[in-house]
């Protein structure tokens, strides 16, 4: 079984977020990027199939030169090999088309891909890539089991899950549950010396043209100041409920 991930390159989550030019920019300086935690959890259900079912495991980017050392990190953690697509990623529909001729061109059975990227929460790329190839698609994937070509799959809906039937090939969008957090793989140093020596290969964009363009970003407001009431003081906090939340 050949296994295909797609690895977002994203922001830690811990990172103070700003913007240049006007808001229309987002600013990378002193901002530590990993690899999207959904892809992640993705990442870590791969090198199980690949451990106690032999499949290979290739993980692929669409981006520039800097998003390498998340490349590189996914090597360490035990995937055989990288793709990077040379472009610098703007829209999801250019993203999907660039993964559907890696996808059709390496004859994968099992794509693997976070339901969204824990940057711009688009929850787009993985049911556009399924369309494009022409695979079967689950998402919001919280559970995986493959015997030969035959999947079950587990997704998450609202107030419970479902256990879903299907067959390879199929593009599959992951999240918390495909595995759990106690089972993501912190690369060893002998992991991060033999990803050194794996092959990752750069090819070019098939078209660099995107269907939406970024016009601003705004922050959240920030949070307003709180107002302590006394336990005892309930007309005056009746009276903030009426006249200044408005909630009552």
């Amino acid at each position: 079984m050949k296994i295909l991930v797609c690895i977002s390159h994203v922001p830690d989550t811990t990172s103070k977020i700003n913007f240049t030019d006007s808001d229309t920019k987002f600013d990378i300086n002193g901002v530590q990027f990993v690899i999207n935690p959904y892809d992640e959890f993705c990442l870590t259900r791969a090198m199980w199939f690949k451990e106690k079912q032999g499949a290979s495991v290739t993980v692929v980017n669409v981006g520039e030169s800097s998003t390498e050392p998340t490349l590189r990190k996914a090597l360490a953690i035990g995937a055989d090999n990288a793709i990077r697509v040379n472009t610098d990623a703007k829209d999801g529909m250019q993203v999907a088309k660039e993964l559907a001729s890696i996808v059709k061109e390496g004859g994968y059975d099992l794509v693997l891909a976070g339901k969204e990227s824990a940057d711009y929460n688009g929850q787009m790329v993985p049911g556009m890539l399924a369309t494009l190839t022409d695979f079967n698609f689950v998402n919001g994937c919280v559970g995986l089991e493959i015997d030969g070509t035959n999947v079950t799959a587990v997704r998450e809906i609202d107030g419970g899950n479902e256990t879903l039937s299907s067959n390879l090939p199929i593009v599959v969008g992951g999240q918390k549950g495909i595995v759990e957090e106690k089972d993501l793989r912190i690369p060893n140093m002998r992991g991060i010396m033999m990803a050194r020596k794996k092959p990752l290969n750069v090819v070019e964009a098939q078209s660099t043209v995107v269907a939406t363009s970024t016009e601003s970003f705004e922050k959240p407001a920030p949070k307003g100041a709180v107002k302590l009431v006394d336990a005892d003081n309930i007309d005056e906090l009746i009276n903030l409920l009426h006249t200044e939340a408005k909630v009552i």
